[in-house]
């Protein structure tokens, strides 16, 4: 009788602790490269084989984070390891396609202000509402996108 309690209680915290896991698993946090840029690895170590380096502010998705490593995803959706020391929370997002329109105001009849290419990063001025976020060009022209348009959110 008591081998059978400690076993429906130990069946009942793991399947807690994979609920748990699962709820956490689909909370998505976003970095972006630091001032310099970083090697992505194919294993969270120096010693794995070196993948690409990452550009400076470029927005990756933090899949898992291992010590003193971070598995990421990119834009394109390669995943690779890198160190966390390398990764800022400052937020920049990509633009998914050509000639998005950064427009002046969060709605869709705004003029256009600025076009930008795929692939052109734009940092996030404020957190997203209503399905637009603020964003800022490198050359300092402030508008808004949909966040449907961007990756990196």
């Amino acid at each position: 009788m008591l081998k059978s309690a400690l076993l429906s209680k130990f069946r009942w915290m793991a399947g807690a602790a994979l609920l748990l896991a699962t709820a956490a698993s689909h909370a998505v946090d976003f970095k972006t490269v630091g001032a310099a840029p970083v090697i992505l690895y194919d294993a969270p170590s120096a010693k794995g084989g070196k993948l690409y380096v990452a550009p400076r502010g470029m927005p990756l998705e933090v899949v898992l984070s291992y010590g003193e490593w971070v598995k990421v995803r990119d834009a394109s959706g390669e995943m690779a390891w890198t160190e966390a020391k390398g990764l800022s929370a400052k937020r920049n997002v990509v633009a998914r396609a050509a000639n998005l329109k950064v427009r002046a105001s969060p709605d869709d009849n705004a003029s256009p202000i600025l076009l930008v290419d795929k692939g052109v990063l734009l940092e996030m001025s404020e957190q997203p509402s209503s399905g637009w976020v603020k964003v800022r060009h490198k050359d300092g022209q402030s508008g808004y996108v949909k966040t449907s348009e961007v990756w990196g959110l």
